[in-house]
């Protein structure tokens, strides 16, 4: 019904609606300076009405974008919306050309609530950009979020609609409610009823197979009369396991590493890299658990044209990339493809058996490239690191051609980018899969 253009221009449009409204009716009252501070809260507080959103999870709005994308917009939006806020009391000050409102203290009560709101939209998306070196745990981080988000929209609300004279007008006011009353049931049914929902039909653990030290692979089975959900090799999904034992139940998504092509069950393989991941050993078959799935757009399947494909991988990044893998030998693909493949030894390797296995059976056409940071003294291959002189050594030097697909910790990530710059790859070449929504 819209195109991915279409929906990406429905997002600006809205966020300045109320703006554009209130000059329409006539409802400006300031001067210049004044108004384009009116403005940018007006703009600000849709920004924030429209967070909940881009969040939700809803397939109409993060299908053509892939909902690790739109999490990231989410984020970014976040910060725009904390600028305009901002603005918003700086210009009110300079076109009334008095200080008052940004230095007395005695002000309104409504003025307050303003400002409060402000000091919270800050403290959100502070927390929210650096999360990690404020070493705060993800679901810390999302109790705070979950918190904070409903508290602003809410408090934004009761200050635009107390003070915001140009609000007043009959239409304008019942679209703001609208608006407002629109993004706290969304935020309702992402955060309380579809989680309840999702409780009414969990899937069943069948198998819990350990691939290398802190590696683990789930299998899960959905319930009764129901069939495995369609997916793309290479997406992910959000699981809540609820295993009992006095071990914590907690939503996180992990990309799914199974193929396709296996209609009975679907797997995730999961580093212990936390709290709560540390604990994934701790799961049993029999335990269950909500799965809300699929997402995520990082699969060579979209791009069907694309047959010279290469992938850069590092630790557990490698599970999107073995789920292409194995859906393209469930199907006999024709693709070729060269994996460049960085641990610090084989025995940290996830799946090494199974893709040697793979590179064996000739669909795809796979090359596989141990790429050992720590290796053995009896270690021939490649050592150190991926970089340049080795994606030129095994890919060669004419690139023009290939598609690249990197997905690893953020290092490996930021070193493969450098080094697919000096080689001159288009950006349209690379496609990368981030797994933390927040980096």
């Amino acid at each position: 019904m819209f195109s991915p253009l279409s929906r990406i221009l429905l997002y600006p449009l809205i966020v300045i609606l109320p703006a554009v409204l209130v000059t329409a009716l006539g409802a400006t009252t300031h001067g210049f300076v004044s108004e384009l501070g009116r403005n940018a809260a007006l703009a600000a507080v849709m920004i924030i009405l429209l967070q909940g959103l881009l969040a939700a999870r809803f397939k109409w709005i993060s299908h053509p974008f892939g909902l690790d994308i739109l999490l990231r917009f989410h984020k970014y939006m976040a910060m725009a919306a904390a600028v305009l806020l901002l603005l918003h009391p700086v210009l009110l000050a300079a076109g009334s050309g008095s200080l008052d409102l940004l230095l007395s203290l005695d002000q309104p009560w409504y003025i307050w609530l303003g400002k409060i709101t402000l000091l919270l939209v800050l403290v959100n998306v502070g927390v929210s950009w650096y999360q990690r070196k404020l070493h705060l745990k993800f679901e810390k981080w999302r109790f705070v979020h979950d918190i904070l988000g409903p508290v602003i929209i809410v408090f934004a609300f009761i200050h635009s609609i107390t003070v915001g004279h140009d609000l007043q007008h009959p239409f304008i006011q019942g679209l703001w409610i609208v608006f407002f009353v629109t993004a706290v049931l969304v935020f309702v049914w992402h955060r309380v009823i579809r989680p309840r929902q999702l409780q009414k039909n969990l899937w069943q653990v069948i198998d819990v197979q350990q691939e290398t030290s802190d590696v683990w692979t789930v299998k899960l089975k959905p319930p009764q009369e129901k069939k495995v959900f369609e997916y793309l090799p290479g997406q992910f999904q959000f699981i809540t396991f609820f295993r009992g034992r006095n071990l914590p139940v907690e939503e996180h998504h992990w990309t799914i590493s199974s193929s396709p092509a296996e209609k009975n069950f679907v797997t995730s393989t999961i580093k212990a890299l936390g709290d709560f991941t540390a604990t994934i050993k701790e799961t049993r078959p029999g335990d269950t658990a909500a799965v809300h799935a699929p997402f995520g757009r990082f699969t060579s399947t979209l791009h069907p044209e694309e047959k010279d494909l290469v992938f850069l991988a590092g630790g557990i990044g490698i599970t999107p990339l073995m789920s292409m893998l194995r859906h393209m030998r469930d199907v006999q693909a024709d693709h070729s493809v060269v994996l460049l493949y960085g641990n610090p030894d084989t025995d940290q390797a996830v799946f090494h058996q199974e893709i040697k296995e793979i590179e064996a059976g000739g669909h795809p056409d796979l090359k596989v490239v141990d790429v050992l940071s720590d290796p053995n003294e009896n270690w021939d291959g490649e050592s150190g690191y991926i970089d340049r002189e080795k994606i030129i050594r095994h890919c060669g030097e004419d690139l023009s051609g290939k598609t690249f697909y990197v997905c690893g910790p953020p290092p490996l990530i930021a070193a493969v980018m450098s080094a697919l710059d000096e080689l001159a790859v288009s950006h349209r070449q690379i496609r990368v899969e981030i797994f933390s929504f927040l980096d």
